[in-house]
């Protein structure tokens, strides 16, 4: 078996070496090095890479690897890119991230409270009882015949956050031996056993809750929970985000007519990227809090991205490259 032939280790100083060999404008060898050693080399490939000349075909077609169908690119940097910018472009993406997690930390306390208040008013046990759940998801069927209790994986789940729960009121519930009511519970929860309680509901508990949002499609609001949650796990562990291109687009099945959705007329492209997600979170912000500031927050971030020519806004979804569209949110 032949044996996979490795990267040799590097120091910081012949990664600089690298950079400069293949064309990126380094003007304090030592602040590079600093920034390298505390960011680290691969992460911050992330950020230059779309500054990476592109592979093209004989026509001038730009060339994609199959597996992830992103653009081939040469090692070789295109005109103009300097390592100061880049790493500009990585605090920028770290702020985004911030701010992305700001907001999520406040749909998901929202989203607690209201499933709580609205199902534990029917039962305050309601979260151990299946009648309040989906009856397709007690037993799904997986390929090669296995069968999955969705439900009871969510409950293990939910047993093991209130063993380990350090909440005042769950280790007084315990302590007592006394049921821990839902609005109680919840404050053990996290995010995903919140997004996945709620899209284990059946239709009438999903439609209570969702009305508080002047919501009319559980659905949708079961996608964009998911696809929240998805950018907030990227959020927490430091990844990308700026020009992340995620894997589904945000469904806007069930608010196409409402003014605000026409109004930025979001296309495939904007809902597979920030942008899209952006849009969705303000207009959950807007129904908890409408006094929120957290758009003009983002508005002025994004309008601070630094200016890399092979960056551009429309990588974040954005139609242009004017910079956040403000008159489209009346901001």
């Amino acid at each position: 078996m032949t044996t996979p032939i490795i990267k040799p280790h590097c120091e910081y100083s012949e990664l600089i070496e690298k950079l400069r060999s293949r064309g990126m404008a380094i003007d304090d060898d030592a602040r590079a090095i600093r920034k390298l050693s505390q960011i680290g080399y691969y992460r911050l490939s992330g950020f230059w890479y779309p500054c990476r000349k592109p592979k093209t075909d004989n026509d001038g077609n730009y060339l994609k690897d199959e597996k992830t169908k992103l653009p081939l690119r040469h090692d070789n940097f295109q005109e103009n890119v300097n390592i100061s910018d880049i790493i500009d472009l990585y605090l920028f993406d770290k702020k985004l991230r911030q701010l992305m997690l700001d907001a999520v930390e406040r749909i998901e306390i929202f989203m607690r409270s209201i499933i709580a208040h609205e199902i534990g008013k029917i039962d305050p046990l309601a979260y151990e009882k299946e009648d309040f759940i989906n009856p397709k998801i007690i037993k799904t069927k997986r390929k090669k015949g296995n069968v999955v209790n969705y439900w009871f994986d969510w409950l293990h789940r939910l047993n093991h956050l209130v063993d380990i729960s350090k909440e005042d009121s769950i280790i007084s519930h315990k302590a007592n031996n006394k049921p821990i009511p839902f609005w109680a519970v919840v404050e053990c929860w996290d995010y995903g056993l919140m997004s996945k309680y709620f899209e284990n509901m059946n239709g009438r508990c999903q439609n209570l809750v969702a009305k508080r949002l002047d919501l009319d499609n559980a659905t949708m609001l079961t996608n964009w929970l998911v696809e929240i949650g998805l950018l907030r796990n990227k959020c927490a562990h430091h990844s990308r985000i700026w020009n992340r291109d995620f894997s589904n687009p945000i469904s806007l099945k069930g608010v196409q007519n409402d003014p605000y959705f026409q109004k930025l007329n979001l296309d495939e492209h904007a809902r597979k990227k920030l942008y899209g997600r952006i849009a969705v979170i303000w207009y959950l912000i807007k129904k908890i809090g409408p006094g929120s500031t957290w758009l003009l927050r983002v508005a002025d971030l994004v309008d601070s991205k630094p200016p890399v020519d092979s960056c551009p806004f429309t990588a974040m979804g954005f139609k242009d490259n004017s910079g956040f569209p403000r008159e489209l949110f009346s901001i």
